[in-house]
């Protein structure tokens, strides 16, 4: 895959062919660069940011409220950076939502960075997303063309989501960027005294959006749903194992009931299985026993 192929080739877009949002900032951009496909019009747009160091809890948090969004028009916005930003979007790939990756750089191949998610966005062009810069297609990113990236990411987007944000973290600038454009600011809460919760600390108190499920994004983006919906849209995105576990609750069950059922799985897979379907939101636990929801 290379920029001069059919399928995935660059060309110049105007402001007339922004999504409505990104026209409307002041300093929107007077051209973009596009590799790939923008959404249908109806699409709400999320952005994602947070440290490049993502902590475990932090990768497990944006994978969780990713794959929540599973089945509704949104686009997963980000900016291709290591950490939280390619977390993003293999949320997104992983949960058939299209995504958006805007790199500080040209999108020519042999400029994009860091080299390590190259492949990730040639899974992007692959999987109906696109690539987005205001740079020339082979402009080496700079320092300064970051913050310059970040003001289109939440230009284009109906919401900002900060995954984890220390005291020198960039998503403070997407976060300033929510503030002037009027953005909805969502952020994922820390445990007191957590660096990578510096700056989810500091949003929350003047207030942003609390953030610890899926639900809560969709609320921000205005897009409504219903408990049996959910349910059964968070059903179709399990692991096997997952869906071994789900279909065995089809009475309620104790964990040491469930074990016994499976002895040819390990003891420690099916309570990981049961932790993630819990998380899922579609089983939970009600007098020592585990249930659907």
């Amino acid at each position: 895959m290379n920029i001069n192929s059919e399928s995935f080739r660059t060309q110049v877009i105007t402001p007339l062919q922004y999504p409505p949002y990104l026209r409307k900032i002041t300093d929107a951009p007077k051209q973009l660069w596009l590799r790939g496909e923008l959404p249908p019009s109806e699409t709400k747009f999320l952005a994602v940011v947070g440290s490049r160091a993502l902590s475990r809890y932090g990768k497990e948090a944006c994978e969780m409220l990713i794959a929540g969004l599973a089945g509704y028009p949104i686009s997963i916005v980000s900016g291709l950076a290591l950490g939280a930003d390619a977390c993003a979007h293999r949320a997104a790939l992983a949960a058939g939502l299209h995504t958006i990756a805007i790199p500080g750089s040209g999108l020519n191949d042999d400029v994009i960075g860091p080299r390590t998610n190259l492949g990730l966005a040639r899974d992007i062009l692959a999987h109906g997303g696109a690539l987005i810069s205001e740079n020339e297609p082979d402009h080496q990113a700079a320092p300064y063309d970051f913050p310059s990236r970040n003001r289109i990411m939440v230009g284009l987007a109906d919401a900002v989501l900060v995954i984890e944000a220390g005291p020198q973290s960039g998503s403070l600038i997407s976060a300033k960027y929510a503030g002037e454009y009027n953005r909805h600011l969502l952020c994922v809460p820390h445990r007191i005294g957590d660096p990578h919760g510096y700056g989810a600390e500091i949003f929350l108190r003047i207030g942003a959006t609390l953030v610890t499920k899926s639900e809560h994004i969709l609320e921000a983006l205005q897009i409504e749903t219903n408990a049996v919906q959910q349910s059964m849209r968070l059903q179709t995105n399990l692991s096997q194992l997952e869906r071994i576990v789900f279909d065995s609750l089809a009475e309620p069950k104790a964990r040491d009931e469930l074990i016994r059922l499976h002895p040819e799985t390990p003891a420690h897979e099916i309570l990981t299985a049961l932790m993630s379907l819990e998380l899922k939101g579609v089983i939970q636990e009600r007098f020592g026993k585990w249930s659907r929801v």
